[in-house]
């Protein structure tokens, strides 16, 4: 949504954070009248102000579950717990049927890791060419190696 569409042009340019703290006449459709009527009825001055109003705040959650396919609070609830989950452990799922992996052919080329963890000779071998000196992790250096004695 283009915040500009929601906002009088005088506060075009605005950021959201800049704009919680504006007068509501800031919003499009108020006017100082109705910015007037909102002060004396709730007692609210500005964007933020109205935006956490806790009468506003349960319109908006009645109308969201009033909404058609809305879920019970229930399932709403349980919803919102799975989508948690699916976030904190994406790579637990097993791959979906329809992802277009049916096997793998050929096994990918495997370094023995216990000789060479994260590729470490082929890195050594290239800082050794960039810096032109004998480097931690070839074969010249095998006995200052971590893990060898």
């Amino acid at each position: 949504m283009n915040i500009d569409s929601i906002v009088t042009e005088q506060y075009h340019g605005k950021s959201p954070r800049e704009l919680v703290d504006c007068p509501l006449t800031a919003l499009s459709g108020i006017g100082e009248q109705e910015a007037q009527a909102l002060q004396a009825a709730f007692k609210v001055s500005t964007i933020g102000e109205l935006a956490r109003h806790q009468a506003i705040a349960n319109a908006f959650a009645i109308e969201m579950m009033a909404a058609p396919g809305s879920q019970s609070s229930h399932s709403a609830q349980e919803t919102l717990l799975d989508d948690a989950v699916e976030m904190t452990f994406p790579a637990s799922d097993p791959i979906s049927v329809d992802a277009g992996i049916t096997r793998i052919e050929v096994a990918p080329d495997k370094v023995d890791a216990s000789r060479d963890h994260q590729g470490a000779s082929a890195i050594a071998a290239h800082n050794e060419a960039a810096s032109g000196q004998t480097n931690v992790g070839t074969p010249e250096t095998k006995s200052k190696d971590v893990g060898t004695a």
